[in-house]
């Protein structure tokens, strides 16, 4: 009596590859533009919580010195690490006016 060889079924055929690619395509053709649109709105609320966070220093400041700093750079050593970059993610470079408020 002769033995047959069988097949061993466990694993993926080429169609059913092919299939689960497609799927993942049309998965990350649908995401990737939802990501890159919330890119913008996320560098917005870092700028904006940059902003508060500096201005804090800024009150720090006040309270220590009794008057506001004439620039963020004196902020550095005691209130913000040397070299802080007062930069937000999208660019904008922040600014201090006379009364202490922080653009």
């Amino acid at each position: 009596m002769k033995k047959f060889l069988t097949h061993n079924e466990n694993g993926f055929t080429l169609i059913e590859m092919l299939i689960v690619l497609l799927v993942i395509s049309i998965i990350l053709l649908i995401a990737l533009p939802n990501v890159t649109k919330q890119s913008s709105s996320i560098n917005e609320k870092g700028c904006d919580a940059l902003e508060q966070m500096v201005q804090g220093q800024v009150q720090a400041y006040y309270m220590d010195n009794k008057k506001y700093p004439s620039s963020l750079s004196a902020l550095e050593g005691d209130y913000v690490n040397e070299g802080f970059e007062f930069k937000c993610p999208n660019g904008k470079v922040l600014s201090i006016d006379e009364n202490g408020n922080v653009h």
